[in-house]
């Protein structure tokens, strides 16, 4: 293997492998779907004046795209586009005919199938935190990204069930060169887990080793693997009203191999939008329409989604905060303007706290829950979010699964029927006594009720001769079990040469200079 890529850590696969199940409580492996119906704080009127506002933006105002080729594509399309500034203008009636031909549901497959993440229509999905410049835990705290900690977090991201695919770099790190680090990434992502993952698309040698990378881990060419995608990204769109072009260069190469594109306005209200919260989602809802359009002109059907990432500042210090009503409120209008369009939705749950805390819980969740209320396809960011992004956190990472675990829980629909109605318990079970002892509850107690991998259910002298241990305290004990107990996922030797092949070719391609 290659030096650069070499963990000194034991084969974890190989050590564990006689353990057997985990010992940390954890749901199965599952599909997750929302069997209710979405939430709608805002009235179909409300809705239309929205799309309404934002296809003025997109007709009067435009958006600046800083890429010749982007803006050759928009020219060609019908567009109006001025080359000294930049900017493009779209009238709505070609916003309406591309985005019709945006499939409203797909799938990615890794090198896995049973790993599949479905986007669209009622179905869920929890992503690893990415992009954070820092990593923390409680026993070393704070400390800048590196390699050692990604690899650990994507072996968290393996071995817990409910995060159903790794985003972009959970942490960067900082220690391997900074153009072509995305190669060792991309290399534990693919050997340390089996699921799908987000590629890096700022430019096109970033987005194309990744393609490149997912398909010589399935044993696929290139064109198959265009009608069988397998990665995704994130655009982010510069609020306001600007695509640079190492971005829209990432979003080309992915529409144009057939993978998906998740096109995400970062609208800070007060900020970087609007102050009020109708204003901000109309110019996210512009911005994002904008990029959708962009995939369809490269090709017709590519997989894209409505990407959502509206919250606020403190307006005394201009901080970003997360998980604000404001930013909840957003996640379930957001997933309104999705349904508008027949687009799958990406939209995240996040917090402002420095810390695992109780803040950090209660913004995560607030969000959380605006997120599948609003009928989220792919929740980013769901584990690990510390420090409004900016901290990749393994207590976090603990404490947020457990949070998705809940949910997971409650989206399972009430079973009413004669054994659920439990009426011959009802009648067995004298007045004033328990159930207990009854068969009915015998026979179900052990799978009864959700089973937590965290909280702590404990009277207070137990809990206080087990050693007084708050829910952060615990998280660190689970995560340094869960790495103990991971199992690496078994590679065929031929796809594991050929990726290593692969990574040592392009280093040397892009030492000389190479994109």
């Amino acid at each position: 293997m290659l030096a650069s890529m070499s963990d000194p850590r034991p084969n974890r696969r190989v050590r564990n492998h006689a353990k057997g199940q985990s010992t940390i409580p954890q749901l199965p492996r599952q599909r997750v779907r929302n069997p209710y119906p979405p939430m709608e704080l805002l009235s179909a009127n409300q809705v239309e004046a929205i799309h309404d506002a934002s296809m003025r933006i997109l007709e009067e105002f435009g958006v600046e795209v800083m890429s010749p080729r982007a803006l050759a594509l928009f020219e060609a399309a019908g567009a109006e586009v001025d080359h000294a500034t930049q900017n493009v203008r779209l009238d709505r009636g070609l916003v309406a005919e591309k985005i019709a031909t945006a499939p409203s549901r797909y799938r990615l497959t890794p090198r896995n199938a049973e790993n599949a993440v479905p986007l669209g229509s009622d179905a869920i999905n929890f992503t690893l935190v990415a992009g954070p410049p820092n990593v923390h835990d409680m026993e070393r705290g704070r400390r800048a990204g590196n390699i050692a900690d990604y690899r650990d977090f994507i072996r968290l991201a393996q071995h817990f069930n409910a995060i159903t695919m790794i985003g972009n770099q959970v942490c960067a790190p900082v220690e391997l060169p900074a153009n072509n680090r995305h190669l060792d990434t991309y290399f534990a992502n693919l050997t340390l887990s089996d699921k799908s993952f987000h590629v890096s698309a700022i430019g096109r040698g970033r987005a194309l080793d990744g393609i490149e990378m997912m398909a010589i881990s399935r044993g696929l060419t290139l064109d198959q693997l265009r009608d069988d995608p397998g990665v995704t990204t994130i655009i982010s769109v510069n609020s306001p009203r600007r695509f640079d072009g190492e971005m829209a260069e990432g979003l080309m190469t992915m529409a144009e191999h057939g993978q998906s594109v998740a096109v995400t306005p970062f609208t800070l209200m007060g900020a970087m939008s609007p102050v009020t919260l109708a204003g901000a989602l109309a110019q996210q809802n512009a911005e994002a329409l904008f990029g959708v359009v962009l995939t369809q002109l490269v090709r017709p059907g590519a997989p894209v989604m409505y990407g959502a990432f509206t919250s606020n500042v403190d307006m005394r210090s201009g901080a970003p905060a997360f998980g604000t009503p404001e930013n909840t409120k957003a996640n379930v209008a957001s997933g309104q303007l999705a349904r508008r369009y027949e687009l799958p939705y990406r939209t995240t749950p996040g917090s402002a706290s420095n810390a695992p805390d109780a803040q950090g819980a209660w913004e995560t969740m607030m969000a959380l829950w605006g997120a599948i209320l609003g009928h989220g396809n792919l929740i980013y960011h769901a584990a690990g979010w510390q420090e409004g992004g900016l901290t990749a956190s393994f207590e976090k990472f603990i404490i947020d699964v457990e949070m998705i675990q809940h949910m997971m829980e409650f989206l399972k629909p009430i079973e009413v029927n004669e054994g659920e109605l439990a009426l011959d318990a009802l009648g067995r079970v004298p007045t004033g006594g328990h159930f207990f002892g009854d068969e009915h509850t015998l026979a179900r107690y052990a799978t009864a009720f959700y089973q937590p991998m965290l909280s702590n259910w404990q009277n207070y002298e137990a809990w206080q001769e087990a050693g007084s241990l708050d829910a952060t305290a615990r998280a660190t004990r689970v995560w340094k079990k869960a790495l103990e107990e991971y199992e690496e996922p078994v590679m065929e030797a031929d796809r594991l040469e050929a990726l290593e092949a692969y990574v040592a070719r392009r280093k040397e391609q892009i030492g000389s200079g190479e994109p």
